[in-house]
């Protein structure tokens, strides 16, 4: 059979393609599994009781906006990555905006800092939970992107399966940020990212295996 006639065979019977499917099916996955991480954060956890207060300090908005950042460009990430030979253009290094940024400010702020007040700043007092929690609240949004990626097309399986990782752990760390108290760059560019960076390793290791179609 020629390669034409197997294509046609393949494609006969084909319906058309849903507008905007990607972007759907993502919100409605990464959407509920947001919500039940929200859910089990301020029911085990609980809102940070300050928030009003905390809201009005600038490190407040960086602990959202970093992880933030890296959740929305993992995201667009994932959305090329679930398309054959999609290309994924600057979006690769864009991660490490956020990243130098964070780490940027925690450098200023330990270079200002007292040499016996810098181990507290990085350490905080919730450092061996940290990433245990981030992690925890990255499952479902986990499980969500790759049931996302799962029913498209990627090719790239490690890159997918990781980008779906950052996709949990960005949003995971910025719900976990809800409960958090720490006020520290040098806090955030150490253990949120390490929390972030658990469910990235897993997803890559997880994608060649969960992604494969």
């Amino acid at each position: 059979m020629k390669t034409d006639d197997l294509i046609a065979d393949l494609a006969r019977g084909a319906g058309a393609v849903e507008p905007n499917a990607v972007a759907r099916r993502y919100a409605t996955a990464i959407g509920w599994g947001g919500f039940a991480a929200t859910l089990v954060m301020a029911l085990y956890l609980g809102v940070r009781p300050d928030l009003r207060t905390a809201a009005l300090l600038p490190m407040f908005w960086v602990k959202l906006v970093f992880p933030g950042a890296l959740f929305a460009i993992a995201l667009a990430l994932a959305a090329r990555l679930a398309r054959p030979a999609m290309p994924l253009g600057n979006l690769p290094r864009l991660l490490f905006v956020p990243l130098i940024a964070v780490w940027a400010i925690a450098a200023a702020e330990l270079a200002g800092a007292q040499p016996a007040s810098r181990a507290a700043l990085v350490l905080g007092r919730s450092w061996s939970v940290c990433p245990l929690y981030i992690t925890l609240l990255s499952a479902p949004i986990f499980a969500g992107a790759f049931w996302a990626m799962k029913r498209l097309a990627p090719t790239r399986l490690v890159r997918a399966g990781a980008a779906c990782g950052l996709v949990a752990g960005g949003l995971g760390a910025c719900i976990y940020a809800l409960h958090c108290d720490e006020m520290s760059a040098a806090f955030l560019g150490s253990w949120y990212v390490i929390g972030m960076l658990i469910p990235t390793i897993a997803g890559a290791i997880l994608g060649p295996k969960l992604l494969r179609w």
